[in-house]
C-alpha cells in the first residue's frame, strides 16, 4: 500500500551547473511512502509525514547552495564550521565562496537535478520514519508558470533567518504592466536579462578585477565571501529583497517609458512577492 502527499512544501535554493553557473531554483516537493498498516490502520500519520519532511527540507536543503560533491568541477575544503569552495565553469570561469558550513548542502551526486536531489534526500530521511514504512520516494518539480520567469541567486546580509546566506536563490515569475496593460514583451526582455543571474548589492563589493566581482559581508551566521564572474552578475544600489527588486524593475522600466504608468509584480519563489509602481 502507498501513502502520498503532493506538493507538501516548496524549497528555494541555488545549485551549481557546469554551463549555467549558479542557478537559483524553486521546486515543489512531493512524497510517496510504501509500507504496511500499523495498529492504527495507517502507514504513517500525515501529521508526522508533513512535520518530518518539512522540517528536514527547511533545515537541510532550503536556502542553501547545493554542491554536487562527485563533480570534477568542484573543489572544497572544510575547516571546522567553515567551507571554502570553488567551481569551474565549462568556459573556464571560476566561482569561489567562503561561508559557514550551514550555507551549503553536500549532495552525493555528479550533478544537481530533481532526480539526484530526490535520491540523496531519500537516503538522509529514511531513519526518521517508522519501521513499517518500507520505502520513501521523494520527488521535486518546478512550479507550472504560464509566462516569463527567471532564475536568480542572492544573499540578504540584514536578514535574521537563512536568507542571509550569500548564495541561495529562487525561480520566479514576473508580471509587468504599462498603463494597466500587462506587457509580455517587457516580461520576456527582463527574464532573458536575468536568466541565471546573481543579484548583488554594490555596497557588498570588495573589489572588481579580472572579470570577477568579490562580495563580502558579515551576518548573524558568520562571514560570507563570494567571487562571481562579472558576466553572471547584475548590480543594484540597494539590498536585493523582493521589495527592492520590484521597485528597481518599476523605476528602470519608467526610465524607458516616461509617459507610462508602470507596475512591477516581482515574485520570490512560489506565490509570494512584492508590487511596486512608478
Amino acid at each position: 500500500m502507498q501513502l502520498f502527499v503532493d506538493q507538501l512544501t516548496n524549497v528555494d535554493f541555488s545549485y551549481l551547473d557546469a554551463n549555467r553557473g549558479m542557478v537559483g531554483e524553486t521546486w515543489w516537493a512531493s512524497a510517496l511512502l510504501d509500507g504496511v498498516l500499523d495498529d492504527q490502520g495507517m502507514i504513517c500519520d500525515f501529521g508526522i509525514v508533513k512535520k518530518v519532511l518539512r522540517n528536514w527540507l527547511d533545515d537541510d536543503v532550503d536556502h542553501r547552495l547545493l554542491l554536487p560533491i562527485k563533480s570534477q568541477n568542484l573543489k572544497y575544503s572544510l575547516d571546522g564550521d567553515r567551507i571554502d569552495m570553488s567551481w569551474s565553469y565549462a568556459d573556464g570561469k571560476v566561482l569561489r565562496m567562503k561561508a559557514p558550513r550551514q550555507a551549503v548542502a553536500l549532495v552525493d551526486a555528479e550533478e544537481i537535478n530533481a532526480e539526484s536531489l530526490a535520491e540523496w534526500c531519500r537516503d538522509q530521511l529514511r531513519p526518521f520514519f517508522p519501521i513499517n514504512v518500507e520505502q520513501l520516494n521523494l520527488s521535486f518539480e518546478p512550479e507550472s508558470i504560464d509566462g516569463a520567469f527567471y532564475h536568480y541567486s542572492h544573499g540578504l546580509k540584514k536578514h535574521d533567518g537563512n536568507c542571509q546566506r550569500i548564495a541561495h536563490g529562487h525561480r520566479s515569475r514576473i508580471k509587468l504592466f504599462l498603463n494597466g496593460q500587462r506587457s509580455q514583451q517587457l516580461e520576456q526582455d527582463w527574464s532573458e536579462k536575468w536568466a541565471d543571474i546573481y543579484l548583488g548589492s554594490t555596497e557588498d563589493i570588495v573589489s572588481l578585477e579580472g572579470g570577477s566581482i568579490h562580495y563580502r559581508y558579515q551576518a548573524q551566521q558568520g562571514e560570507f565571501e563570494l567571487w562571481m564572474p562579472e558576466s553572471h552578475c547584475y548590480l543594484m544600489d540597494t539590498d536585493t529583497t523582493v521589495e527592492f527588486i520590484a521597485s528597481h524593475l518599476a523605476q528602470a522600466i519608467k526610465l524607458e517609458h516616461p509617459s507610462s504608468e508602470v507596475k512591477a509584480q516581482a515574485f520570490e519563489g512560489v506565490n509570494k512577492g512584492a508590487i511596486a509602481t512608478a
